[in-house]
């Protein structure tokens, strides 16, 4: 992967359906050889797929949460497909610390929210992050053309 491919990775994370003449033009090839280098990117995993962003509060769920969850090694095979066929679990991560699992999830209510946890309650403890406000949206690497680089600002 070179400085090209970083650039068209950019531009596609910002806005996936960008015409392939608008990114030949920034990185200064024809559109075919822009749409080899995506596809060779696609064939490589680099490029898992296109999504499109939604704004969940609009469609009403108004509340989002962070939940720790307290699972034992044991219990991840049962676990796993459990969690998965959650339809509000917008994303969930095996991580280190006190806690196994974070869980983000979206829901009408707090009521659904403390349904929803009395359920995961089976497998283990559970602490719960309300969010009130987002400072930074979901978002891709913001240079990915020099990843060696320092992620400080400043």
């Amino acid at each position: 992967m070179d400085h090209i491919d970083g650039e068209i990775l950019m531009m596609l994370q910002k806005n996936a359906r960008t015409p392939l003449k608008t990114i030949a033009e920034k990185v200064y090839l024809s559109s075919p050889a822009v749409a080899a280098r995506i596809a060779r990117l696609e064939k490589e995993g680099v490029i898992k797929g296109y999504h499109a962003e939604i704004d969940w509060f609009k469609l009403g769920y108004h509340i989002t949460a962070f939940i720790n969850l307290e699972v034992e090694p044991y219990q991840k095979p049962e676990f796993y497909p459990f969690i998965k066929a959650c339809p509000n679990v917008i994303e969930c991560n095996c991580v280190t610390g006190h806690y196994a699992m974070l869980i983000k999830v979206c829901f009408s209510s707090t009521m659904e929210l403390d349904t929803f946890i009395g359920h995961i309650q089976k497998f283990g403890r559970t602490s719960t992050q309300i969010v009130f406000s987002t400072a930074v949206e979901h978002r891709g690497i913001q240079d990915i053309s020099d990843s060696e680089e320092s992620t400080l600002p400043g």
